[in-house]
């Protein structure tokens, strides 16, 4: 006997029981978004984390990086002799060359405590694009005393400030001439932009007739691989990176050296177990429930795999569900999340990949359920 039908009675029948257990479904719903907003927001603040790891190398209009050998991070860099950066210009495929130093320092704020800066300084900052968002100010003007400007982010460690106010960087009295966005650094200490003999003067130790960087443009056409071997030929005690290969570089010393991939890994795992565990739990305890039912569908000719049909229509749409709760209560969290300097990056391939993830999950755990269908004697419909 063959059971027309089965494609829309399933579904109907995967609908009544929803609505027949409506606190079990709603448990299910709730636990597949909190595990869909537990995996957005580890995986969100990860990446957040991160870009702050490359954001200045990103934004600059730099080709390659010149820098001491094995430095680990723009955030920590050597210093080496800035005559070097001669021997880079004069390469073929070098359409302009500088130096940059990018080096820490303290701050005297108003109250008397001393926090961390990281200074990033160069001789022209418009022909390399930094800073990239100027809120206030010119950094042109950077050159012209002993002025500096600061990131927005350095309100959260150093307090308010305003333009026209000065600080003490390393016991020296700087004038706030400007303001920018989106300058930050995975240490969390603030970013400031000042000119490049400022910076050396604050500490003539160590960045006297020093600087800890030098950042090429090529010339259109220029090949990035056979410019990189060529400085590094004429520069063998000193590596050289793509922009790209910098950038991952950053991100990657601080992914190994703190663990915080592997603890993004757990918590996702963490939040992937808790959707699975609810879901199947919920699924198998509805399925136990509504045996009648499904032995009532193998009696009058239907066949296992329709019968999975219903499970996996249910485990469907409590993904579907959930999913959309979740994303709803991450989304939420962002505005939150930024006021206090922890950006949450929700991108389309994440949200894409998360709602798979989700989808496929709840399927597999529906398939727990699918070894009481598989053992289900129809003849108990008639025993009563």
């Amino acid at each position: 006997m063959r059971w027309h039908g089965a494609g829309a009675a399933m579904v109907d029948l995967a609908l009544k029981i929803l609505r027949d257990d409506k606190p079990r479904f709603l448990t299910t719903v709730i636990g597949v978004a909190f595990a869909v907003a537990l995996v957005y927001v580890q995986v969100g603040l990860f990446v957040g984390l991160l870009a702050s790891a490359s954001v200045t190398i990103e934004h600059m209009d730099a080709d390659l990086w010149v820098v001491a050998h094995d430095t680990p991070n723009v955030d920590f860099a050597n210093p080496f002799p800035e005559t070097l950066v001669g021997r880079v210009r004069s390469v073929p495929g070098v359409a302009r060359a500088d130096n940059l130093i990018v080096w820490f320092t303290t701050v005297a704020l108003p109250g008397g405590a001393k926090e961390s800066v990281v200074l990033y300084a160069l001789r022209d900052f418009a022909r390399w694009n930094l800073p990239w968002k100027v809120l206030e100010g010119d950094p042109a003007d950077l050159r012209r005393g002993p002025y500096v400007f600061l990131d927005d982010s350095a309100t959260r460690r150093f307090g308010p400030f305003a333009v026209g106010e000065h600080r003490e960087f390393s016991g020296r009295r700087l004038k706030i001439i400007g303001r920018t966005g989106e300058a930050r650094s995975f240490t969390t200490s603030p970013v400031a932009f000042l000119d490049y003999r400022l910076a050396q003067s604050l500490t003539p130790d160590e960045l006297a007739g020093r600087a800890t960087y030098i950042v090429a443009k090529l010339a259109p056409g220029a090949d990035a691989g056979a410019v990189a071997a060529e400085v590094r030929r004429r520069l063998p005690y000193h590596d050289v990176h793509t922009r790209a290969g910098w950038a991952r570089r950053s991100r990657d010393y601080w992914i190994e050296s703190t663990g915080l991939g592997l603890t993004m890994f757990l918590t996702v795992s963490l939040g992937c177990l808790v959707g699975v565990i609810v879901v199947a739990q919920t699924l198998y305890t509805s399925t136990t429930e509504h045996l009648a039912e499904f032995a009532t569908v193998k009696a009058i000719g239907g066949r296992d795999r329709d019968i999975y049909g219903v499970i996996l229509e249910q485990a469907s749409i409590a993904a579907c569900l959930g999913y959309l709760v979740g994303s709803a209560a991450t989304l939420a969290l962002v505005p939150i999340l930024a006021r206090v300097d922890m950006p949450l990056v929700v991108t389309p391939d994440l949200a894409a990949t998360i709602f798979v993830g989700t989808l496929g999950l709840c399927l597999l755990a529906s398939a727990w359920s699918f070894r009481r269908i598989a053992a289900l004697d129809p003849a108990m419909v008639f025993r009563g």
